[in-house]
């Protein structure tokens, strides 16, 4: 096998949360331009994406569910109906997520469980299930959570969030342990500061903006195309011998 021919997913599944919208969406695509079907997962619409999938001549399978009030039973139901669907599950991509902003002595506890319930709690369980389906195929998988620079920093106002981005670092580490001996790798894209729905607040605050753009090297927020090599590149066989690794995708952040 060539090199290129390493990063080829004609012939995979790949299952990814939150594909209705921003990251998730431009992953799946990515996903799909590099030859996988797609099983999407998340609240809203899905019509822009399931388009775009069959448009580059992929199957592509839709789960309406809310990641925040499912049980580990509604997700293992969830990953043996893509799998009937489907036939298989080669690839997981754990990218739904939400985000609560309040000072940290007046952040309730309402938000907090929210938080860690969809960023954390269905992250491992769907991992869980999706492992299980991936051992029992006996052909190994790809596991790819997203994390966050806040994986690595504390942030202002997001105290939720950032303990789940650390978790998710933490679980990454946990699960590649684990699930080696089924020749499924677990690692981790940790985005910089993305345009997407969840940044808005951020983009429309003139100052905060500024002094974002002013500490990234590249000058500019990143967008859903960007992680779209990083994503291809963990869930193909070009990193088969790499496990428990979080990649940052930020423009240079962490490096000033």
């Amino acid at each position: 096998m060539g090199i290129l021919d390493s990063f080829d997913l004609s012939g995979k599944v790949a299952l990814v949360t939150g594909s209705n919208r921003g990251l998730g969406q431009g992953m799946a695509l990515g996903l799909a331009e590099a030859g996988a079907d797609i099983a999407g997962v998340g609240v809203g619409d899905d019509a822009e994406t399931a388009e775009a999938v069959r448009g580059l001549g992929r199957r592509y399978a839709y789960r309406h569910l809310d990641l925040i009030a499912a049980t580990p039973d509604d997700l293992t139901e969830l990953v043996n109906g893509i799998v009937a669907e489907l036939g298989r599950l080669d690839i997981l991509v754990n990218n739904a997520g939400i985000i609560r902003r309040a000072p940290l002595m007046d952040f309730d506890e309402a938000d907090w469980d929210d938080v860690l319930s969809i960023n954390l709690k269905s992250m491992f369980f769907l991992a869980q299930a999706a492992g299980r389906a991936m051992a029992q195929q006996g052909s190994g998988g790809k596991i790819v959570n997203i994390a966050s620079l806040l994986s690595y920093q504390g942030g202002i106002l997001v105290p939720a969030y950032t303990a789940s981005k650390h978790g998710v670092v933490g679980i990454t580490r946990a699960m590649a342990n684990e699930l080696a001996a089924h020749d499924i790798t677990v690692n981790a894209i940790a985005p910089g500061y993305m345009a997407t729905d969840n940044t808005a607040p951020l983009r429309a605050d003139e100052e905060r903006n500024t002094a974002i753009l002013a500490r990234i090297p590249h000058g500019r927020w990143g967008t859903p195309d960007d992680l779209k090599g990083a994503v291809v590149f963990m869930a193909s066989a070009a990193s088969d011998y790499m496990t428990g690794i979080t990649l940052p995708v930020d423009g240079g952040w962490l490096s000033r």
